[in-house]
């Protein structure tokens, strides 16, 4: 990999590392101005506390932070939002190249909902949104900066939860999508297949293998 341009480990990551899910994320500047934007190197992290990271590409030409970044540096909140695919197009429309200062909420005519805890508000058609406080900024590369936030408080549409005393929802029903490989590729949740934890079998483990 340190023989490849950095454009070239991109292309093997991103056609590999499949599916990944769409963090479509909200912050707000100091002026007040809500920024919304998807990214797909995004996944959870942990749950005690429970976190979810997010991969932030600088700008190719400037070499400085995008408006996610540089919000969530200021002002240590965001909210990730998921992406069902009835937003997809809108999704899309907020990834186009919008000058600072200006809103893609606006631009993409999203709703939002206000949220709880922190100050940038949850796109309303969202089936889950996460707000979010920031526990690292990692800079690592001259290239992009890893985002890891806590969970302070988690939204799921009434429409997906099945028993909430024991927190089951219709995770199936949210009609979630994931990026795929190559450019505008995207993949829809519905094709699933089961496989049951099995359990540990010594017997099929070597006489020399069971001591280990």
């Amino acid at each position: 990999m340190a023989e490849l341009a950095p454009r070239e480990r991109y292309k093997l990551v991103v056609s590999t590392v499949v599916p990944r899910p769409i963090a479509w994320v909200t912050t707000v500047d100091r002026a007040g101005v809500v920024n919304a934007a998807p990214y797909s190197f995004f996944n959870a992290m942990g749950d005690d506390p429970p976190l979810l990271v997010l991969g932030l590409m600088k700008d190719g030409a400037t070499g400085g932070d995008k408006d996610t970044a540089t919000n969530i540096f200021a002002t240590g909140e965001f909210v990730v939002n998921l992406v069902c695919e009835a937003d997809a197009g809108r999704m899309v429309e907020t990834s186009a190249p919008v000058p600072r200062g200006q809103s893609e909420v606006d631009y993409a005519g999203l709703t939002t909902a206000p949220s709880s805890r922190v100050k940038p508000p949850r796109i309303a058609t969202a089936p889950v949104s996460f707000e979010c406080v920031r526990r690292e900024m990692l800079e690592i590369g001259p290239g992009q900066v890893i985002a890891v936030g806590e969970i302070v408080v988690a939204h799921v549409a009434d429409a997906f939860v099945t028993d909430p005393q024991r927190l089951h929802l219709d995770t199936a029903a949210m009609g979630l999508i994931a990026r795929m490989h190559g450019a505008d590729t995207y993949l829809r949740s519905t094709d699933r297949f089961h496989l049951a934890r099995p359990a540990f079998d010594p017997a099929r483990l070597g006489p020399g293998d069971q001591s280990r």
